[in-house]
């Protein structure tokens, strides 16, 4: 079972009864908090019961939103929860998990649209950089939210866009001097 699943590139989690994770492909024990990480990077795993090689990946993957949602800031909302509560046992259980799939793919589409009509808005803004910067904390925003949509950039993009920000802060004081030259 494990050879077919990484036949592909998917990465082999083994869990055992002592509630330890191993990670087959890097050969070493990992925690909830690695398998968060893998999820936000993109990373493709599956997590199988050490004993019987059932595949347990939901009940993971619901385990790290429970430790996520205790830990940090929550992102369900309690009403949201409740509804899906009740869905369960109801006779439209089986339309929810494809309904939220589709909503979640929605939501990622248009958050790309949004990111490109909002560069191709820029155009020759004098503005443009400091909106760029903007958009890249935006993009970090998201990624924590929707692992995998966006990949990072490369660290040369980083300092050139650092070199950027300090010409822009240059030319933000020189605009301000002067302002404050004629104010007086």
């Amino acid at each position: 079972m494990a050879d077919a699943a990484s036949g592909d590139d998917t990465v082999i989690i083994k869990k055992y009864a002592n509630r330890r994770l191993y990670n087959t492909r890097s050969s070493s024990y990992i925690t909830l908090d690695h398998l968060a990480k893998m999820t936000r990077e993109g990373v493709n795993y599956k997590v199988l019961d050490a004993k019987s090689g059932a595949d347990i990946t939901h009940t993971i993957l619901t385990q790290i939103i429970m430790e996520e949602e205790s830990n940090g800031e929550q992102m369900l909302p309690v009403n949201f929860l409740r509804e899906l509560i009740s869905m369960y046992g109801n006779s439209m259980q089986s339309l929810v998990p494809h309904y939220l799939e589709a909503s979640m793919e929605n939501f990622r589409a248009n958050q790309t649209k949004l990111h490109k009509a909002f560069e191709n808005s820029l155009g020759n803004n004098p503005l443009a950089k400091l909106a760029e910067q903007n958009m890249a904390m935006f993009k970090a925003a998201a990624s924590a939210f929707m692992p995998g949509a966006e990949k990072p950039e490369p660290a040369a993009a980083e300092k050139e866009s650092s070199a950027d920000l300090t010409a822009l802060k240059e030319q933000m004081a020189a605009m301000q001097k002067r302002l404050d030259e004629l104010a007086k």
